[in-house]
């Protein structure tokens, strides 16, 4: 494939995803964007001995609020667009992320979801075991998760890249993994290292606001190729000092700040379930920090009502019929006395 060809010639028509471009080779130019930018975004790239290209956004260096917008660009493959929005005179906090796009599924499910599960032994790494979920267009190289199956969409690709939520690289043998099931060479593969408790970590999580709400259609079972587009918006907290408080904070800004726009085909019937189902007030779980409820579930993700992944309010139209239902609301009092304090 050269680099002006973005068409996936592994696209097989069987999902929603049809006709589909090549989410790799549309990340390509934002990757190396991303790269020749690096001072300037406070980010730092480095070449492993194997040739691996690591970009770190925020363990050994800074980071910034604007990688993590690009960061989250390339999650999507150039597919759906952030932008930074400074918004507090009906909301009560300053600084939200709206995103859109005319790609939702390929853009969030097929690109941006975290849904690769990439582990590693002591044994394998002759010091601490290594967990992580890559997100990001590389996933479709690979096609490891059974969504890819639904969505009838596995890319091909020369050059991937992977983003991983990590306060450290990843060792050698995980590096390995991902060049053998994504096929690719080992200069191919560019890896970005994105701690939640950084301000390009916290921001890149915030921006899937739209991802959570399509995650959630489709566990819902509604058919994903009557998704149409999607658009966004949630508050970006200031990052917090340990990863455990920035996971709090960055499923906070969603689950009680984010909003949602879905246009979709369907009936009023059918459109007016999804919307009435899909925000988190639905969760027997909602109401609380999400620090406080991972505490209290021992932290074991798989004990917290599924139902609570959802954006707070949701606005969804119907391309068939022109109606548009709404359901849940923002919860902005809770951020407010969780992410700030009076100076006075």
């Amino acid at each position: 494939m050269n680099a002006e060809d973005t068409r996936s010639p592994a696209t097989n028509g069987a999902g929603p995803v049809t006709d589909a471009l090549s989410v790799n080779a549309l990340c390509r130019p934002l990757v190396q964007r991303l790269v020749a930018d690096a001072a300037r975004l406070r980010i730092e790239s480095r070449t492993t001995d194997e040739g691996v290209r690591i970009v770190d956004a925020g363990i050994a260096v800074p980071g910034s609020v604007e990688a993590g917008l690009a960061v989250a660009e390339i999650c999507t493959a150039g597919l759906a667009r952030f932008h930074l929005r400074a918004d507090s005179s009906n909301t009560g906090w300053p600084t939200w992320i709206d995103v859109h796009s005319a790609q939702p599924v390929l853009a969030c499910l097929g690109s941006q979801y975290a849904g690769w599960s990439l582990s590693a032994s002591k044994e394998e790494t002759g010091g601490k075991k290594f967990f992580a979920l890559g997100s990001g267009p590389a996933r479709a190289l690979a096609a490891r998760e059974d969504l890819f199956g639904e969505l009838g969409y596995r890319d091909r690709a020369d050059t991937g890249c992977l983003v991983m939520e990590v306060d450290r690289p990843p060792p050698p043998v995980v590096l390995q993994k991902i060049l053998r099931d994504c096929g690719l060479a080992a200069e191919g593969l560019t890896v970005i290292l994105t701690p939640t408790a950084s301000a390009a970590g916290t921001t890149q999580v915030v921006a899937r606001v739209l991802e959570v709400a399509l995650h959630k259609v489709h566990v819902l079972g509604f058919p994903l190729q009557a998704v149409i587009s999607g658009s966004g918006t949630a508050p970006l907290p200031a990052p917090a000092a340990d990863s455990g408080a920035a996971m709090g904070r960055t499923n906070d800004a969603i689950l009680y700040g984010g909003q949602v726009h879905l246009l979709v085909d369907g009936s009023d019937d059918d459109v007016r379930d999804l919307a009435k189902r899909l925000p988190s007030v639905n969760s027997r779980d909602y109401g609380r920090p999400f620090a406080d409820i991972f505490r209290d579930y021992e932290y074991d993700f798989y004990k917290i009502d599924p139902e609570l992944f959802a954006p707070a309010e949701v606005f969804v139209s119907s391309r068939t019929t022109g109606g548009t239902w709404h359901a849940g609301g923002t919860n902005l009092a809770l951020l407010v006395r969780q992410w700030s304090r009076p100076a006075a």
